[in-house]
């Protein structure tokens, strides 16, 4: 069986932005990983817009909205994530929006239709690429970032200037070392107002400040920690047959180091295969994942491979960043190499670097 809050099977969450935001907008049915007939046809009891109120480890039972209490061998939480709301005034306004799922962007979607002025806050993934696919439809796009550049976890500040003066040569204003102080109007927003006294003119707003993990199921139980669902390299929590894999899963990663939580789809597709066989299967694997991801900027075609959970201290650039867009960087901490962006970038390249990490950065 499997239990999902969402109105439709899982969607392709990298494609999500593209799909439903882009100047050919696609409809949701088109971005599923598969139908309603493929769960059918492989025996899976698909539960849509159910909510898990209650789950309990020591009943061994999970109970729906309806009242139903479903008994289980084995169960694996995989809930996700849910967009980071700042705590200041106005967050719930009408038109300041939060995207996430599918149903988010339809509606920010239908919202631009008819709107001329847009800000975008954030200063990652989801705040670059949203803003650019508000540029294509021709809206005016502010963005705003309390950091000194876009993208500074991931590249030196030199670099990250790069990026953000090819936004803004892309005619996306942004403002940085800008800090949110809050959004205006009575029902619907009005201007959004920075913490330097700054109040900017716009009718739609869009958070892109990070996630959190969705804990809420678990947060009284063993299976919650403050960053994620605690589980060992098998993917396995302390509660025996019960697993947890992507977003919300805390694992021990043996390339990397430590505990780690990932965010990306790569990550959340590996993690449910290997937790998937580790259920059924008699003689369990460990699970191992080399961290990976990518995002796109208007014509620049981003690959990140390795951590870049911290800024890199020292970075080397190999290639032409200002005439050819066309470069690598390898991200050091001290002296151990973490992490490697390739911008443009041949993809065998990319594929070749992911396959050697684990032997670069011992």
């Amino acid at each position: 069986m499997m239990i999902s809050a969402e109105p439709h099977p899982g969607v392709q969450r990298p494609e999500l932005l593209q799909g439903l935001l882009g100047a050919k907008a696609s409809p949701v049915e088109k971005l599923l990983v598969h139908d309603a007939a493929w769960f059918s046809r492989m025996k899976v009891d698909l539960r849509l817009n159910t909510l898990v109120t209650q789950f309990s480890i020591e009943q061994r039972a999970a109970v729906l909205a309806t009242g139903q209490a479903v008994k289980f061998e084995k169960a694996l939480l995989a809930t996700g994530s849910r967009a980071r709301r700042p705590a200041v005034a106005g967050a719930n306004l009408g038109n300041v929006f939060y995207i996430r799922t599918a149903r988010d962007l339809s509606g920010l979607r239908e919202v631009v239709e008819t709107e001329k002025n847009v800000v975008v806050v954030g200063g990652g993934f989801v705040a670059a690429e949203t803003a650019v696919l508000l540029r294509k439809l021709k809206l005016n796009v502010t963005l705003i970032t309390r950091s000194a550049a876009v993208w500074t976890r991931f590249f030196d500040l030199d670099t990250a200037n790069w990026l953000t003066n090819y936004l803004i040569g892309n005619g996306v204003k942004v403002m940085v070392n800008e800090h949110l102080n809050g959004f205006e109007g009575r029902t619907v927003l009005q201007r959004v107002q920075t913490k330097s006294g700054q109040r900017i003119d716009t009718t739609v707003a869009v958070v892109a400040m990070g996630s959190e993990p969705n804990l809420q199921l678990v947060s009284a139980s063993p299976l919650w920690s403050q960053n994620g669902c605690p589980v060992t390299e098998r993917l396995e929590s302390d509660e025996l047959g019960i697993f947890a894999a992507g977003d919300i899963a805390l694992y021990p990663n043996p390339v990397m180091g430590g505990m780690r939580r990932e965010e990306h789809w790569e990550a959340a597709l590996a993690m449910g295969a290997a937790a998937g066989y580790n259920m059924a299967a008699k003689k369990m694997v460990n699970f191992t994942f080399i961290p990976w991801h990518r995002s796109r900027v208007f014509d620049l075609d981003f690959d990140f491979v390795g951590d870049f959970t911290r800024p890199p201290t020292r970075v080397e650039m190999e290639g032409d960043r200002e005439k050819k867009r066309k470069f690598t960087l390898k991200c050091y901490q001290l002296n151990k190499l973490t992490g490697v962006v390739f911008c443009n970038e041949d993809e065998k390249k990319v594929k070749a670097v992911r396959a050697d990490f684990a032997k670069m950065i011992k």
